[in-house]
C-alpha cells in the first residue's frame, strides 16, 4: 500500500475538493464533488451528530447516488452550506430528476466551532455563501490544515488543547484500486500522545507526511484523559472515497470500517460528546475482482487513510490571530 501521487482524496480519479474559509469567523466549508453523481454511504458513531440527508443514504432508499458531500463548521448553522451547494448545482443542471425538476442530493455533516474566538455575530448565516464558494473552488489540488471545515477546529490535548484542521491522505492497493480520506478534525480526544509532539497515528505514517517523528517513546497506561474541551464543542467528520464499483450497501460498510481510523488517531474517540460521522463515496470506475476480499481491503485502507489524514490535518494547522489554543507547529520540540 502506497500513497497516490498527491496523497489526497482527489487521487481517486474524477473527484474534486473545494474549500472556503472566513478568517474573522474562524470557520469554513469543504465540499467533495464529481462531474457525475456517485454512490455514497454513511455511518455515524458519535453521540452528538449534526447531519443532513443521511437517512437518504441507507441502502434501501430510492436515491442511490449523490452530487456532492459537504463538511462544515458552524454547528447547526453550518448545515446551510449544503443549501448553497445545492443551489449552485441546480443552476448547473445537476440533480435527481423528479417531477420535471432537478433536485441535487447533497448530504452534509457539521462540527461545532462556535466558541473558538471567531466573530459569530452574524445577522444571517454565512454558511450558504461559504458552501457555494467551496463548490466553485473544487479542483484536484487543495490545501490542508487551517482551511475549509477545519479552519476553526480545535482538538483535545494536554495543557489546553490544540488546533485541529482539514486533513487528507490516499493509498493505492495491490488490486489497483485507489482509496482516499478527507477529514475535519475537531475532537474531544487528542491526536498527540501526552504533552509531546508524537501522534497516536504514527505507526501508520508513510514517509514523513506528518513530521516523521515515529511512535512516542512511552504511552500512558492510565485511563483516558478527561476532556480539555467543553463537552458540547466537538466532532470529527470525514469522507472516505474509492474508484471501486460499490453498491450503496458496500459503500456503507466501507464507512463503518473507516471509523477504525478515528480510533487509531484520536484518544478517546467516538464519545458521547463527539458527533463522529464518516461518509463513503465510490465513483465506480474500477470493477471489483473479488467482491469479498477486495471490499475487506478497501475498508482497511479507508481506516488507514483516515488515521493518517487526521494527523496530517493537525500537523498542517497554522497559528492565526485570536486563536485560543496553539497549533502543533508551536509545540516545543523534545
Amino acid at each position: 500500500m502506497r500513497p497516490g501521487p498527491s496523497n489526497l482524496i482527489t487521487d481517486v480519479g474524477g473527484l474534486a475538493v473545494g474549500s472556503a474559509r472566513d478568517d474573522p469567523l474562524k470557520s469554513g466549508v469543504s465540499v467533495l464533488t464529481a462531474a457525475r453523481p456517485f454512490t455514497a454511504g454513511v455511518h455515524v458513531m458519535g453521540g452528538a451528530p449534526g447531519t443532513r440527508e443521511t437517512d437518504l443514504l441507507a441502502p434501501d432508499r430510492l436515491v442511490q447516488e449523490v452530487d456532492a458531500l459537504v463538511l462544515a463548521g458552524g454547528s447547526a448553522f453550518g448545515l446551510d452550506a449544503a443549501s448553497g451547494v445545492a443551489d449552485a448545482l441546480r443552476a448547473a443542471g445537476r440533480g435527481f430528476r423528479v417531477g420535471g425538476q432537478n433536485v441535487p442530493i447533497v448530504p452534509a455533516a457539521i462540527l461545532f466551532d462556535l466558541t473558538n474566538g471567531g466573530d459569530k455575530s452574524w445577522a444571517e448565516s454565512p454558511y450558504r455563501a461559504l458552501g457555494a464558494a467551496a463548490l466553485e473552488a473544487a479542483q484536484d489540488d487543495f490545501a490542508l490544515g487551517s482551511e475549509g471545515a477545519g479552519t476553526g477546529a480545535v482538538i483535545g490535548a494536554a495543557r489546553g488543547g490544540l488546533k485541529g484542521g482539514l486533513g487528507s491522505a490516499s493509498a493505492v492497493l495491490e488490486s489497483g484500486h485507489t482509496v482516499g480520506a478527507l477529514v475535519a478534525v475537531n475532537a474531544v480526544g487528542a491526536a498527540t500522545v501526552g504533552e509531546g509532539r508524537h501522534f497516536w497515528a504514527a505507526p501508520f505514517e508513510i514517509g514523513a507526511e506528518f513530521g516523521g517523528l515515529g511512535p512516542a517513546p512511552a504511552f500512558p497506561q492510565s485511563d483516558a484523559p478527561l476532556p480539555v474541551k467543553r463537552a458540547d464543542t466537538a466532532t470529527t467528520i470525514a469522507i472516505v472515497a474509492t474508484d471501486a464499483a460499490l453498491t450503496q450497501a458496500q459503500a456503507t460498510r466501507m464507512a463503518v470500517a473507516a471509523h477504525d481510523g478515528i480510533a487509531r488517531a484520536l484518544v478517546p474517540s467516538h464519545t458521547l460528546l463527539d458527533g463522529d460521522a464518516v461518509f463513503a463515496a465510490a465513483t465506480g470506475a474500477r470493477a471489483l475482482g473479488d467482491p469479498v476480499a477486495e471490499t475487506l481491503m478497501l475498508g482497511h485502507a479507508a481506516a488507514m487513510c483516515l488515521a493518517r489524514a487526521i494527523a496530517r490535518g493537525v500537523h498542517a494547522a497554522r497559528p492565526a490571530p485570536g486563536d485560543r489554543v496553539r497549533a502543533w507547529s508551536e509545540l516545543p520540540a523534545g
